[in-house]
């Protein structure tokens, strides 16, 4: 293997047990050896940028060792960057063509490795990602934590050389000139001139270990101590040679072997001043957790959180979050009710001339009067909900009554969509499944002109909220003089509509409404009621609209002007509104359903007016 590379590291490791039971067992991937597969980014094949490089394998008795070297893209240059500042410190393997013997992996074939920015567990965890290839053979991405070593380009591994010899001379210089000394004084002052060239390369800096220590608060000291006595424990005499790697990220199998989750390395950074900050205090904190916590508590009663009472709810039950329904009961409420759902409404038309009392002139023959007759029936539909639970929840649930609350759930919304069908329909595309139809409850919003006045503004292009609200006014009130219905009506709209009323002012700034009770009183209307659906309606001009010269337009709907009692709601008995349960043996489930069979419909004619505007051509 040539000196060509940027970092190293195992790619993947040997005779331990994954998470999901697998083991990949020695020389499972021997036919990988001397192999070169590309380097990517977090096994990310969508795009060739994610390539940072190759990484050239290395079968060995304990695994997989890969030798990584990043191009010249500013996506490979960066990564590399990443990996010398420590920020990314994990491999993973893209690998198919398994062969398995139960839970163990005896043959595979590795595609390409990538840089991580989290691998698994210590443990030589194994993530597998199963998937089929055209050969429907299998497929896995196995990750796991593995040390990577940063390596320099050959001017400064060449450079790196020349220090090496020259400290080799000194030592030998310095072996001279104290012969003297302990060989256990002589080694304890190599082993700390090597450390301290590891940190000048790690971090370019020219720090001594003493220099970092000094950088330590007293908890870190008391960390670093404890992880020495550790190490120093856990000593078996193995050559110094053969430890190429971080004891701390090698030996897989060790209890001081530390791991934590990089997301939360980058969630803290900010906190930090920097990534490799975080990193640096998230690891002493992680290894550092059992000497602190359970060595030496330092006062207290530790985990004392057990001992807290337990979280109360501010309500007995759940409550409800969606849109403002306070305006269902109104609607409900204001309705009439007829105790059948077959509504058949007949009018004579008695306004033309052939309709009027006419004056006799002598010798003349009298005319009989003539005016047409007009009908219009409306049949029921059923409207539902359903909904069920499992008997099980219902035991455990013991807080408060989850049947009670579901069953004012399902009421609460089959009477919003009910008082939404009565006033501008469901919003249910016509040929949807569940729709409720127009022919059975008709929505007073697109009724026919008969019964709803249309009433249409045309507005600029640059007309401003003001502009718009100046125009719905006087319009409401121009209109008001066609209005046949009943009483004194109520004025339905938007939140938004009824907000631009209110904020209108006079040349003076001073308001031209100042309550809610004055603005009704102009409009002349009982009330205003905002309705939360209203927002955002529209429709596009129908045949009755291009008779009267609007083809081609698209309205948006602005309110409704009606008295309630001019819509009937009739069911038959039995029709009402009722409720049922059953209870499902199989699957052991409780299954609940309300539904009422009703019809809607205006019964007088020009009994409500609708707002709307379009844009001006």
């Amino acid at each position: 293997m040539t000196n060509d590379y940027d970092f190293c590291g195992y790619v993947t490791r040997n005779n331990v047990t994954c998470s999901d039971g697998r083991i990949i067992r020695q020389d499972a991937f021997k036919d990988c050896d001397g192999a070169r597969v590309p380097l990517v980014y977090q096994h990310d094949h969508m795009s060739p940028l994610n390539i940072l490089g190759h990484c050239d394998l290395e079968n060995r008795a304990d695994g997989v060792y890969g030798y990584a070297k990043c191009n010249d893209t500013p996506e490979g240059q960066h990564a590399k960057a990443a990996v010398k500042n420590r920020d990314v410190n994990s491999f993973s393997i893209y690998a198919n063509k398994l062969k398995q013997n139960g839970a163990n992996v005896i043959h595979g074939a590795i595609r390409e490795v990538s840089l991580v920015l989290a691998g698994a567990n210590p443990g030589a965890k194994i993530d597998t990602i199963l998937v089929h290839d055209y050969d429907d053979e299998e497929e896995a991405i196995m990750s796991e934590f593995s040390t990577l070593e940063l390596f320099h380009s050959e001017e400064d591994k060449k450079k790196k050389d020349d220090e090496v010899e020259e400290d080799s001379e000194d030592d030998e210089v310095e072996e001279d000139y104290d012969d003297e000394t302990s060989s256990d004084d002589s080694d304890k002052k190599e082993k700390e001139k090597k450390m301290n060239k590891e940190l000048k390369h790690a971090d370019g800096e020219d720090k001594t270990v003493q220099d970092v220590i000094d950088t330590m608060n007293e908890e870190q000291k008391n960390v670093l101590y404890a992880l020495v006595g550790l190490a120093s424990e856990g000593q078996t005499g193995e050559d110094e040679d053969n430890m190429k790697h971080n004891v701390f990220t090698d030996d897989t199998e060790e209890d001081t072997l530390m791991h934590f989750d990089f997301t939360e390395v980058l969630k803290d950074a900010k906190r930090y001043g920097s990534l490799k900050e975080s990193f640096l205090q998230h690891d002493a904190m992680d290894a550092a957790d059992d000497f602190l916590q359970h060595e030496d508590p330092k006062y207290g009663v530790e985990h004392i959180d057990y001992l807290f009472p337990d979280y109360k709810s501010v309500t007995n039950a759940p409550m409800f979050v969606g849109r403002d329904k306070t305006w269902v009961s109104g609607v409900m409420q204001a309705v009439s009710h007829t105790p059948f759902s077959r509504i058949k409404s007949v009018f004579a038309t008695i306004d033309e001339d052939e309709a009027r009392a006419k004056g006799y002139i002598k010798g003349k023959q009298k005319k009989e009067e003539v005016f047409p007759l007009l009908k219009r029936t409306t049949d029921p539909q059923t409207v539902y909900k359903k909904q069920k639970l499992d008997r099980d929840d219902m035991i455990d649930i013991t807080d408060f009554d989850v049947v009670v609350w579901l069953k004012g759930e399902m009421r609460m919304m089959l009477d919003e969509e009910l008082a939404r069908a009565y006033m501008i329909g469901d919003g249910r595309s016509a040929g949807a499944e569940d729709k409720i139809s127009a022919d059975h409850i008709r929505p007073i919003y697109g009724d026919d002109p008969f019964y709803t006045i249309r009433t249409q503004i045309e507005l600029d292009t640059t007309a401003t909220d003001d502009d718009k609200a100046r125009a719905l006014i006087k319009a409401a009130i121009r209109a008001r003089k066609n209005y046949k219905g009943s009483g004194d009506p109520t004025f339905y709209t938007t939140e938004d509509n009824l907000t631009s009323m209110l904020l209108l002012t006079d040349t003076t700034g001073r308001d031209l409404y100042d309550s809610v009770e004055k603005l009704a009183q102009k409009l002349r209307v009982s009330k205003i009621v905002t309705i939360p659906v209203f927002e955002g309606i529209t429709r596009d001009a129908d045949t009755k609209d291009n008779a009267n010269g609007l083809t081609g337009k698209k309205f948006t709907f602005e309110g409704l002007i009606v008295n309630l009692k001019d819509y009937n709601v009739g069911a038959d008995k039995g029709g009402a509104v009722s409720m049922f349960d059953d209870f499902d043996i199989d699957y052991n489930q409780q299954k609940y359903l309300i539904e009422t069979r009703c019809s809607g419909a205006l019964t007088v004619p020009y009994s409500a007016i609708a707002l709307e505007t379009y844009p001006k051509a």
